[in-house]
């Protein structure tokens, strides 16, 4: 055996024996490996498991795969053996964590042995967090409901059995018919309407409307301002908080855009950030203002879906795009440049998500990418200008001071955006 090779076998056999220290000494620090209800093993005992795993790996490379496997099994055995004791000794305490583990640290440590050193590393990490978090992992379970839990499910059948069967493309006019881009675009968007939901659950009704209208924006701003210019109306009292959490669920489009063009074309995002800076750095001035600001009212959830992924929502959107995607290149064969920033300012009123989509698209040609940066930055002022004609039609006379000068204020900032980096 070459020096080489005898120092990374060497690593190997270290990473397989550190794997299972770290394991056992989680376990000792939990309690689990002292005390009348001790389990089977602590550090020492973890360190030597995780270095049989790696042995049983390493005579497996050498070809001596029969003797590894027994190796193993004699691990396997007296974990076995050990649970089996630990139960008939307290029937009441069955739980099987720590040989669960010791047979992960085996697994991991032959891993290790076998010459994936860094695979066992991460999963290693992996074990001793969840071993550590034990409390917090029991908590959230706790907290996850059946709507929860069966939208988490949804989303694994649409993003795992769903997508791989879409076809690739393009068809159609402009080749902008991409089914399986289009559906991406739908996981996208129910996965950012489940965390807003779950965001919302978490801390929506303990920090005012403020940050409820912040979390609200994920899904759908203009929803949000609908909701709290009439509830202005119907709670005047209540018109400050409103008007913040108008502001920032106005705000939190634009991260929300340029996260949908960085992941479609980050060339693009990286474009547009120079456009919209000015409107982010003001809106995020006035949504700090909202965060510090204490509750004066447990709020209710002006944009709670029927289902927390929003799936039909995010179709619609989906629909939309497509619709968007052949007219924006449409319009920029007909009437150029002066026809994509047009259409970018109608289609931005409406749905700035389809716009940011479009102009990732559009993007994709380098001699494109001026004009889709700019394009979606006129997209963001004609939306901060339609929320601002719904303030001052539909809200109170407070809010409407309040709110006005707020989406005022990233109105403004998008037009000196537009007017700097143009």
């Amino acid at each position: 055996m070459s020096l080489t090779l005898g120092l990374d076998v060497a690593g190997d056999l270290s990473v397989a024996a550190l794997a299972g220290l770290a394991v056992g000494i989680e376990r000792e620090w939990s309690g689990h490996a002292s005390g009348p209800a001790a389990r089977f093993a602590g550090a020492r005992t973890f360190l030597l498991l995780g270095t049989l795993g790696g042995l049983a790996g390493w005579l497996a490379t050498g070809g001596l795969v029969l003797l590894a496997a027994l190796v193993l099994a004699g691990g396997i055995a007296l974990t076995v053996a050990a649970y089996i004791m630990a139960a008939r000794r307290n029937p009441a305490d069955i739980e099987g964590t720590t040989e669960v583990a010791a047979l992960a640290v085996l697994a991991l440590g032959a891993v290790a042995g076998l010459g994936f050193p860094l695979l066992t590393s991460a999963a290693v990490s992996v074990i001793v967090l969840a071993l550590v978090e034990k409390g917090r992992i029991q908590q959230l379970v706790r907290r996850i409901g059946e709507r929860e839990m069966g939208a988490a499910l949804q989303f694994a059948v649409l993003a795992l059995v769903i997508l791989p069967l879409l076809p690739e493309g393009p068809y159609g006019p402009f080749d902008s018919i991409r089914p399986r881009a289009l559906w991406t675009v739908v996981l996208l968007f129910s996965g950012l309407s489940f965390a807003g939901y779950l965001a919302r659950r978490a801390v929506g009704a303990t920090r005012g409307y403020a940050v409820t209208g912040l979390l609200g924006g994920v899904v759908s701003s203009t929803a949000v301002t609908l909701s709290f210019a009439r509830r202005s109306r119907a709670e005047p009292a209540l018109s400050s908080a409103l008007a913040l959490g108008v502001v920032g669920a106005g705000t939190v489009v634009l991260p929300r855009v340029l996260l949908v063009g960085a992941v479609l074309n980050p060339a693009f995002a990286v474009a547009s950030l120079w456009y919209l800076l000015p409107a982010l750095l003001v809106g995020s001035a006035v949504v700090a203002l909202a965060l510090v600001r204490r509750p004066s009212h447990p709020p209710d959830n002006p944009a709670e879906m029927r289902s927390p992924l929003g799936l039909v929502s995010a179709i619609k959107m989906a629909v939309g795009f497509q619709v968007v995607l052949m007219l924006i290149p449409l319009a920029q064969q007909l009437w150029g440049t002066p026809g994509v920033l047009t259409s970018a300012a109608i289609v931005g009123i409406s749905d700035m998500d389809a716009l940011a989509f479009s102009m990732a698209r559009l993007a994709a040609s380098p001699a494109s990418l001026p004009v889709a940066a700019k394009a979606l930055a006129v997209g963001a002022l004609a939306s901060a200008l339609f929320k601002l004609c719904l303030t001052l039609g539909l809200g109170s006379p407070p809010f409407r001071r309040q709110a006005a000068a707020g989406l005022g204020a990233v109105a403004a900032a998008c037009a000196l955006g537009l007017w700097l980096a143009g």
